[in-house]
């Protein structure tokens, strides 16, 4: 058992936000600790196996969790917990998180304000049409730890957003990519500023020997990229794909 996957293991967890991402990380984890549930809206149609697990908002607040995991879903400024995942900031986490605990696999992270489906798309059917094995996960339709039959051989093609990357902590992606980032998703962020940082925690995590592609022609990358030093190296690519379809004259 390596150190991370301890993070995840005889644990008191709350999982707050009961989508697919939620569930998928509720049902990762629930034979090794002990896992509540909880959402928003608590309308919603459940098995009998979650509703067992949902607790109510009463209860909720007199119990002392270890861990939080956070569904992307979720505006940590705007839902019911707000106050409480003040109060246990440092030990919120995420499914990629989750993952990373327990699996070594190379990843290929996309994130941007735009064009992250697209490119994780091309990016995935490239590399199958290589005959290599790959998953395609992620803010792009299917949660990561709902994939199955990994071996070490396996490479995912991420798609990050925003939410994802602000508090996942010890996630960790061999190569990182950041598109562009233009202003959006404010209301949750608060502000540019801590918009640009959530994206560029997927480098600040990366370790020696890992590397990033960024946008040379994106103002806020760049302005973002010359104030802080990363353990990655560093590539700065052109989007303008324009100046190469004229070039192959097509």
């Amino acid at each position: 058992m390596n150190l991370n996957s301890k993070i995840f293991f005889n644990k008191k967890i709350l999982v707050y936000g009961l989508g697919k991402t939620g569930l998928s990380s509720f049902n990762f984890l629930k034979n090794k600790n002990d896992v509540y549930l909880f959402d928003d809206n608590l309308k919603l149609k459940f098995t009998r196996t979650i509703k067992r697990k949902i607790i109510s908002l009463k209860k909720l607040l007199k119990l002392k969790f270890d861990l939080i995991i956070i569904s992307p879903g979720i505006d940590a400024n705007n839902c019911k917990l707000k106050h409480l995942l003040k109060k246990y900031n440092q030990n919120i986490y995420t499914d990629l998180d989750i993952f990373y605990s327990s699996h070594r696999n190379k990843c290929i992270t996309v994130t941007g304000t735009n064009g992250k489906s697209t490119t994780c798309k091309l990016l995935y059917d490239i590399l199958k049409d290589q005959k290599i094995d790959v998953k395609l996960v992620g803010n792009i339709g299917t949660p990561i730890l709902l994939k199955k039959k990994i071996s070490k051989k396996t490479i995912f093609v991420i798609e990050a957003s925003s939410y994802q990357l602000e508090y996942s902590k010890i996630f960790n992606s061999k190569y990182a990519v950041i598109l562009n980032i233009s202003s959006d998703h404010l209301e949750r962020h608060g502000n540019l500023k801590n918009y640009i940082s959530a994206k560029f925690k997927l480098l600040k995590n990366q370790k020696k020997g890992s590397k990033s592609f960024i946008n040379k022609n994106d103002k806020l990358i760049q302005n973002k990229i010359r104030k802080i030093s990363y353990k990655s190296k560093i590539k700065n690519i052109d989007l303008k794909v324009n100046k190469v379809l004229k070039k192959k004259n097509y």
